[in-house]
């Protein structure tokens, strides 16, 4: 099988086409390939599938071989995949996930490629029972609600990019914390599907710093989807102004959100690091 490694703010993935739907993957085959000693390495594994509502879907596994509604820095990956390899050379394309239709603007290089990807990730979701949260009585949105962990109560914020998120600021040194409390939160018993964790800094009213605890996959150096979270989390306690820069540990990404109903705009870059092949 042909693969290609790629990463957006240095959150990696393995990606790779089956345009004809023939390679079936096994939770256990994910998490191999994902292994960084055993296999290729990676947070995550991406499928470009066909689809009949998009140009593609994105078939997204993280990399304990869950599967994972969609992956904000993923999707860009996806996006220049398809145009350098030309399954697609469009400069606007329509993704299917598993939380919806994704839209995807390129910014294409002199040299015919794609350096970045601006994504309109779509309106936040803040009813409990849909990222899902089981706060009660059932309401929206959650600000600063006190959840307990290990004997610390942290002032937590629910919202939904199309997978649960858990938005926490901080005063403190935010570098310890996701591997510190992060496993703990992701499988509190407030989140039956478990939830990704953001530890988050105000460094100004238009830039937040960011540690992040995924869903499936732990630490990872970035999370585009989290970034959203934050940042939306944020604009709605007045704590940043729009557009928002996030800094992780991998990069920079840009995030856009006009306030309740209106869609989250994420940008950043999306990089191709090698290509190779490997037997399922």
């Amino acid at each position: 099988m042909q693969f290609q490694k790629m990463h957006g703010t240095l959150n990696d993935f393995v990606v790779f086409a089956d345009m004809d739907n023939s390679v079936a993957l096994s939770e256990s085959t994910v998490a191999r390939l994902c292994d960084r000693r055993a296999g290729i390495g990676a947070d995550g594994l991406i499928v470009v599938r066909p689809s009949a509502v998009a140009h593609f879907f994105m078939d997204y596994y993280n990399s304990d071989g869950s599967i994972a509604e969609m992956c904000g820095n993923g999707i860009r990956c996806l996006a220049k995949y398809v145009f350098d390899n030309d399954l697609l050379r469009e400069r606007e394309q329509h993704i299917e996930t598993r939380a919806g239709i994704k839209t995807v603007s390129l910014e294409v290089g002199d040299d015919g490629r794609v350096q970045s990807v601006q994504v309109d990730m779509g309106v936040p979701i803040f009813a409990t029972p849909k990222i899902p949260v089981l706060v009660s009585p059932e309401q929206e949105p959650v600000l600063n609600y006190p959840l307990e962990v290990q004997g610390r109560i942290f002032r937590s914020s629910f919202v939904s990019m199309g997978n649960p998120h858990c938005v926490i600021f901080v005063d403190e040194q935010i570098e310890s914390l996701p591997t510190v409390y992060g496993p703990a939160i992701e499988r509190h018993s407030l989140f039956p599907q478990k939830t990704n964790v953001e530890f988050v800094r105000i460094v100004s009213t238009g830039r937040l710093t960011m540690r992040v605890w995924e869903r499936g996959s732990g630490e990872t150096l970035s999370c585009g989807t989290g970034a959203c979270a934050a940042a939306v989390i944020g604009i709605l306690q007045h704590v940043v102004q729009t557009p928002v820069t996030v800094d992780l540990l991998g990069g920079t990404l840009e995030i856009q959100w006009n306030g309740p109903g209106s869609s989250v705009l994420m940008s950043g870059p999306a990089t191709r690091v090698y290509e190779g092949s490997i037997t399922l």
